[in-house]
């Protein structure tokens, strides 16, 4: 498939049904909090779907700062708070999983490269 072609089957199309205003909540010091609020094309708020509260923060490693984020299980700003410690956590704890996955991956394929005698 050419370049050109694959251009065509991008679809840029806005989901007119799935629109939501976007607010940002900080602490300044650790938290970021993304509020999600579902609304209508007409720019109403639409109450028959849920608000989103997704939370967000970032480590410091000698490679420079990572991102962290999760979905938080909350229906408002409160309990998203509440719930940001522990959900950030939980989000580490996943990424730090997924590293050492990848690593023993790669460690097991450049191992099988190395032919060793007597083995």
């Amino acid at each position: 498939m050419t370049t050109a072609e694959q251009e065509d089957h991008l679809d840029f199309k806005v989901d007119t049904k799935n629109l939501y205003n976007e607010e940002s909540v900080t602490d300044l010091k650790v938290a970021s909090l993304r509020v999600l609020k579902p609304i209508h094309l007409d720019g109403s708020a639409d109450t028959s779907r849920k608000v989103i509260y997704i939370g967000h923060t970032q480590l410091m490693s000698p490679q420079g700062p990572i991102p962290i984020q999760a979905m938080l299980k909350a229906d408002n700003i409160k309990d998203a708070i509440e719930e940001f410690p522990e959900a950030m956590k939980q989000s580490m704890k996943e990424m730090i999983d997924r590293v050492q996955k990848m690593q023993a991956q790669m460690n097991e394929k450049n191992d099988s490269r190395i032919i060793m005698p007597g083995r």
